[in-house]
């Protein structure tokens, strides 16, 4: 980052790809810097690590080190929480986690529930519970049909979230199911990523947006212009939107944030830049912190 702040938070699914030297990281970078150069550049992460693994304490003590106070994870439940029966019954492993991720403060904001596709409607009553219980901020991906169907039980959800202050995460993969492609990562992503709809909420100060692209960079410009004018009408309102931009392997992730950013700045005159770093002196200076 420079040394001015951004007005949003903008990231990319994670800060640990080695694809990333070179176009992010200097190459001789080792891989315990990469966080630490990631929040050089980028203000946020999806916490997808967690989702699949809880960290070790050591482990979170050294993200502590590497993040800066501006910076957010928004760090996602494990599935063995949000994908593991009923929400209401997982009180010791959501405390668990909780403290697992104390030393970072309040650099998680906000956490994520990522929720499956089975969870319907008629389990709304073991969200509320969630919610009421967990007294943080949070944002909820749901992924179910009928919470997409312009019906009575997406009013109801959004009607619980928004009473609740919780954001609902706005998914958008139609980039990437508009790819043709006999790439087997598109291929992969495509057999993993919802085909839901987009719905762009803005429930509380704080939306979130996951736009999952194509490879090809500028192929993912006719999805990216909407979100732009979106992001920015949040900001103009005041408020301090996410966004974290996704490709199929996620190798070319840094760059489509890198050109969300620029095609921002063209609809915002005078945001800060985002930093580059590209040379060995970069990483050595890091590394005397």
């Amino acid at each position: 980052m420079t040394d001015a702040q951004l007005p949003y938070y903008l990231g990319c699914p994670s800060w640990s790809e080695n694809a990333w030297r070179e176009g992010l990281y200097p190459q001789n970078a080792q891989p315990t810097e990469f966080l630490s150069l990631y929040a050089q550049v980028f203000n946020t992460v999806e916490g997808n690590t967690t989702f699949y693994a809880s960290p070790k304490p050591a482990t979170v003590a050294r993200w502590a080190n590497s993040m800066p106070e501006h910076f957010r994870f928004t760090a996602k439940f494990p599935r063995e929480i949000s994908h593991g029966g009923d929400l209401r019954e997982q009180g010791q492993a959501i405390e668990s986690f909780l403290q697992l991720l104390k030393p970072l403060g309040p650099r998680v904001a906000p956490f994520w529930l990522q929720l499956p596709a089975s969870f319907g409607p008629q389990r709304l009553a073991e969200l509320v519970s969630f919610i009421d219980d967990l007294q943080r901020p949070l944002a909820v991906e749901v992924r179910h049909p009928e919470f997409f169907a312009k019906g009575d039980a997406e009013r109801l959800l959004n009607r619980v979230l928004m009473e609740r202050g919780v954001e609902r995460i706005c998914l958008d993969p139609r980039a990437l199911f508009s790819c043709d492609s006999s790439d087997p990562a598109v291929l992969h992503a495509q057999s993993k990523k919802p085909k839901v709809p987009p719905r762009p909420a803005a429930f509380t100060q704080c939306p979130q947006v996951r736009f999952i692209g194509r490879p090809e960079l500028q192929a993912n410009d006719p999805y990216l212009k909407p979100w732009v004018e979106k992001v920015a009408g949040w900001i103009e309102e005041g408020r301090t939107p996410y966004v974290f931009l996704h490709t199929p392997d996620n190798h070319r992730a840094p760059e489509l944030a890198r050109r969300f950013h620029q095609q921002l700045t063209e609809r915002l005159p005078g945001l800060p830049a985002l930093a580059h770093l590209h040379t060995p002196q970069t990483t050595e200076q890091l590394g005397l912190l």
